[in-house]
């Protein structure tokens, strides 16, 4: 086990994580990139705790989604199965949990304070924090042809995973405002948002 999650995970988090992943009795699975989030965890009805995350994510959003997900696991164990999924109890428990992780040998000087800074009140998604989520984006693999949008000049068009197109026109306080060209509607994007120029 440590050698598959030595591939996935930052060198110096790989022990940890074993010890976590077998302390609490987690079924693993690394799965192919799902659209809609980076990892889920559920209980089986034979009472086994199956948590599965994307094979894709770079190391340090894979730690981060591995511990997400354990954390609800510890949290519901600890508090009861009433409890918000994202709510205080899975707050606190997410929050000690990333204690022995928010070093400098496990995250790179460039994250390691954005890190802190967001364990100091964890969202649902690390996504909604954008200066994370974009300084974390920076270790992926990323498509030649894939940019951030904030990287698309005003008045461009641009094309997003599901091939709906946009015309970004302006900041609106942290967000970018864009037109759906087949709708009329106007969207928000968060800075950090990947999209597919089209060539004017």
């Amino acid at each position: 086990m440590s050698e598959v999650l030595s591939k996935y995970l930052p060198e110096h988090s790989v022990e940890i994580c074993f010890e976590l992943i077998k302390g609490n009795n987690v079924h693993l699975k690394i799965v192919n990139e799902r659209q809609t989030r980076h990892g889920d965890y559920r209980k089986s009805i034979g009472g086994k705790h199956e948590i599965t995350v994307n094979a894709n994510l770079n190391k340090y959003r894979f730690l981060i989604t591995l511990v997400h997900e354990i954390s609800h696991l510890v949290a519901f164990e600890k508090f009861g199965r009433n409890i918000k999924p994202h709510g205080n109890e899975w707050k606190i428990t997410f929050q000690r949990m990333m204690v022995p992780f928010i070093r400098p040998e496990i995250f790179p000087h460039s994250v390691l304070p954005l890190v802190a800074n967001h364990f100091r009140n964890p969202t649902a998604s690390s996504d909604t924090d954008a200066r994370l989520a974009f300084a974390l984006k920076q270790f992926d693999e990323r498509k030649v042809d894939i940019h951030f949008i904030h990287e698309v000049p005003s008045g461009s068009l641009f094309r997003i995973k599901n091939g709906r197109v946009f015309k970004k026109n302006g900041l609106r306080v942290k967000r970018y405002e864009c037109l759906e060209i087949k709708t009329g509607k106007l969207f928000l994007f968060n800075a950090n948002a990947e999209v597919e120029i089209i060539p004017g």
